[in-house]
This record gives structure tokens, sequence and C-alpha cells, in this order.
């Protein structure tokens, strides 16, 4: 990761609806990073939609000052207010989420009253039209537009961005959290994923079902809609006597099941960027990612000697079988710097430079 220079920034995080609203995966991004700008030493505002009761427009919740624009989401008041507001804030940088659209264009306003440069958060699961207006300015807008993954880089250049303008930086972890948790009961694999259509726990039952006659257990962390069918398929394959259903476990429950198993795989259809996969890795798991066209899991360990990259479920089984030639670890150090702090430092210098580029510093 890059070191960045130490100084303090006022930083206008700019999102109609935030993680308060919705608790999608890119809003949760977003308010990560707010948290740990400010736990870097930053200002952070963040002009949003009020959520919160009471008369007063301001709240401050870890460090975070929250500005409620309007009373609650409505795009045209929302964005009517936003460039004022940001040219009385005088901020350092300004970065906005892309949904609703149009609010890029009020930042973007707001940016050029306030002299402060423009980013764009683009996450990747915010469901705009691709055919709208809106949704082209919002990737032409911008300074620079940053996505988690290059699968994400690639639907934002099809936009329209100008693939200089678009940076990669990749989702974080709490790696001091890993290395506090004990590790759980050995298992042989683990899963994460909603259970929902996206999660294909088929190609995993299916490869697990492959190996049979070999010892071993597996545990699936999740709860969805599609939890009883994959339930009553592990029972149908006879080897739901070897898989748990864990449901919905919190962020420690999960450390502790990726410490205590040997390989994670992964099979999402649709993964922007495969968090779950990162903190196993973390863990010391041996990852096994089944290629598919719309996730960015194999971008993670395309460089990793501890994985395999399979295309169906005999390849998975093939690969279960084979990570037994690796060594059981329960952390693994190369993952350190994909944590909170280090991936902040890479907002960090990309704000440095867009202020330097833009003559702002």
């Amino acid at each position: 990761m890059t070191p960045v220079l130490d100084r303090h920034m006022r930083v206008a995080l700019v999102a109609m609806e935030t993680v308060h609203h919705r608790a999608t995966r890119g809003n949760r991004r977003f308010d990560r990073l707010a948290r740990t700008l400010v736990e870097a030493g930053h200002d952070v505002t963040v002009f949003c939609a009020q959520w919160w009761d009471g008369e007063s427009s301001v709240r401050e919740i870890d460090g975070v000052t929250y500005r409620g624009v309007t009373l609650g989401p409505a795009i045209a008041s929302f964005c009517a207010r936003v460039p004022f507001l940001l040219a009385r804030h005088r901020p350092d940088v300004i970065h906005a989420r892309p949904s609703p659209p149009e609010q890029v264009v009020a930042a973007s306003s707001g940016g050029t009253l306030a002299q402060a440069p423009l980013a764009v958060e683009w996450f990747g699961d915010e469901g705009l039209d691709p055919d709208s207006r809106f949704t082209r300015w919002a990737v032409t807008e911008p300074a620079v537009v940053v996505t988690p993954s290059e699968m994400v880089r690639t639907e934002v250049r099809e936009l329209g961005a100008d693939g200089d303008d678009v940076r990669v930086i990749p989702e974080s972890i709490d790696f001091d959290a890993i290395e506090a948790t004990p590790p759980g009961e050995e298992i042989e694999v683990a899963f994460a994923h909603p259970l929902d259509d996206s999660a294909n726990v088929e190609d995993l039952l299916l490869g697990l079902a492959e190996l049979r006659d070999r010892g071993w257990r597996a545990t699936v962390v999740g709860d969805g809609p599609n939890r009883a069918d994959y339930e009553r398929q592990a029972a149908d394959l006879r080897i739901d006597d070897r898989v748990t259903f864990a449901g919905e476990c919190d962020r420690e429950e999960r450390v502790a099941i990726y410490r205590g198993a040997h390989a994670f795989v992964q099979t999402a259809y649709r993964e922007q960027f495969p968090l779950e996969l990162l903190w196993a890795l973390a863990c010391g798991c041996v990852g096994i990612v089944e290629y598919q066209e719309r996730s960015a899991a194999h971008e993670l360990v395309e460089n990793y000697e501890r994985s395999f990259r399979v295309t169906d479920p005999q390849g998975m089984a093939d690969a279960i079988v084979e990570a037994g030639d690796f060594e059981r670890l329960s952390v693994d150090e190369e993952w350190a710097s994909y944590d909170h702090d280090e991936v902040g430092q890479d907002y960090e210098a990309l704000y440095e430079e867009l202020r330097t580029d833009y003559g702002w510093l």
C-alpha cells in the first residue's frame, strides 16, 4: 500500500442513502471508508438524507458527522441543496456515491463552487439504468471513479468512463481481529454467501458429493430464501451428516470458522468483490474459486500460490483433495496489506493526487 503525507483533510461524502437507509454492500463499504478516514485523523462529513428523529439536522456517530440535507430521500430537493452546502463546507475533496446518479451532478457543481475535486465510489451493486444519461454523467462528471475490482472497472468503462480515470481500490478487513479470534473446530471446507439465487451452493454440494467416500466436514455460512432447498439437496446427495448449515454468523463467528477450515470455496455467480474469500484467505484458508463470468473472485487469487481456479464441481472436488497438500494455517500475513488502515491509505493517496493534479493542494 502507498504511504501518504500526514496531512489533515476535510472530506465531504455525498450519499443521499447511507447504510442507515439500506445496508447494501456498496453502502457498507462507503460507511467503512468514513470511519477509516476518521480513525486516520481526518474530518469527515456525510451529506445525506436524514434518517434520525429530532429537530437537529446534524448527528455524529463514531466521529463521523452526518449532515441531513433533506428530511428523507427526495432526489430533487437533495440535489438542489447539495451544491450550496458543499460550497459553504469548503472540503478538500468530495467523494460521492453514484446512486441516485443525479447526486453526482449536484456534487460536481458543489465541487466547482468549493474548488474541490470529485471522486465517485462505484461498487457495482447500484442497479442503475445503463442507458440513462444520468448514469453516464455519473461516470464522466468526476475526476476519478473508484471501483473494488477490475471487473467493475470494466463495467464503468463500458458506461463511458475514461480508463485512466477509473481506479481499483479493493475491499478491506480487520487483520487485528483475525489474530485476536481463536480458531474454531477443524474442518476441511468453509463456504459463505447469502443463500440466494446467486450463491450457487449446488455446485459446492455436487463437488463434495464426489468425495463421499473420503473423510471431510464442511460448514456453510449464511442464510436466505434458498437455504431449505440447499439443505434438501445435501440430504438427497447423502452428505447432510457432514455439511453444517451454520446460518447468519457474526464476524467473530465467521473468522473462527475460517481459521479452523483448511479450504474456502467460492462459487457465487455474482460478486463485485469476494470479501468473505478475502477474510478466509487471511485466516489461512486455501482458496478454491469456481470461475464465473460476473464474479471478480478469480482476480483475488490470480497470483496466489495457495489457491485453485476451477470451472465445474469435478474440478472443485479435485481441488479440495489437492488442498490437503498445503500446510494448515490459521492466519496468513500475506493478506495484511488488505487491512482497513492500509487500504485507507490508498484513498488518502488518491485524494492527495487529485488535489495536486487540480492545483488545490
